[in-house]
């Protein structure tokens, strides 16, 4: 499948508005089924960075916090550019 020019200025304002997003936002807490995916699956130890969950459940994990790096919300703002522009540089469909 090719991409056209109005799919490559859609996914444009997508990424620029999650590198916004990321560049607004300083802190990720995930729920708890999304920590427990999280500790299956790596080898990373959840309690690093965790908030303690208000639950009462015994065996429940601290929610895992994720901090995004300063530099991935410039770098999403700036591919989400590069394809609006690109776009704009593609002949027209139809």
């Amino acid at each position: 499948m090719e991409f056209n020019r109005n799919q490559y200025f859609f996914l444009g304002v997508m990424i620029v508005m999650i590198g916004m997003q990321v560049r607004m936002v300083s802190a990720y807490v995930l729920n708890q089924d999304a920590t427990r995916f999280l500790e299956e699956r790596t080898d990373a130890p959840v309690s690093e960075g965790a908030v303690v969950s208000i639950a009462n459940d015994s065996d429940a994990l601290p929610n895992k916090v994720i901090h995004p790096p300063e530099w991935l919300g410039w770098f999403l703002v700036s591919v989400g550019a590069v394809l609006m522009l690109h776009s704009l540089a593609m002949p027209k469909p139809g």
